[in-house]
């Protein structure tokens, strides 16, 4: 969950999330928080695969 995305709004994106049945992660971040957070982004997708 990107908390400063300007693009699609962070409650748009918790509600999506909650109704895809989504686990996940919140950071202080813009659209691409995947750049921005590397290394969070790739825990979330082992976890994820695990």
């Amino acid at each position: 969950m990107a908390a400063d995305d300007a693009t699609i709004p962070p409650e748009a994106e918790r509600v999506m999330a909650t109704r895809a049945g989504a686990h996940t992660i919140e950071v202080a971040s813009s659209h691409v928080a995947m750049i921005s957070y590397p290394v969070e982004t790739a825990d979330l997708i082992i976890a994820a695969a695990s």
